[in-house]
């Protein structure tokens, strides 16, 4: 991790902070098709990285990717950089190694 880390930054109850991976217009599809931001999609979820969590956050870790909702999200700036603030309740799934070694995979 680089220095996310160390934010100077306590987040209280269930909150999870994260930040975006990858841009969030243009996307690529599997195929290697160019699709633009402003395409008619669905609603579709957006994966991003666990920087920092409260103390009552249970199923994500720092360094975790989650699953969410882009459109139930607030935006906030430290130094300069972009950031999502969640509650755990509004992330729909965390992809980690140690989710993996439990033998469990990823619930929706």
């Amino acid at each position: 991790m680089n220095d996310d880390a160390k934010l100077p930054i306590r987040l209280l109850h269930d909150r999870v902070l994260v930040r975006l991976d990858g841009a969030e217009g243009e996307r690529r599809s599997t195929a290697g098709i160019v699709i633009p931001a402003t395409a008619s999609m669905g609603r579709r979820l957006s994966w991003a990285t666990a920087v920092g969590v409260g103390p009552n956050v249970r199923s994500v870790a720092a360094g975790d990717r989650v699953l969410f909702d882009p459109d139930d999200r607030s935006e906030v700036e430290l130094h300069g950089r972009e950031f999502v603030l969640l509650r755990e309740r509004d992330v729909h799934a965390v992809a980690a190694e140690r989710v993996e070694s439990d033998g469990i995979g990823l619930y929706l």
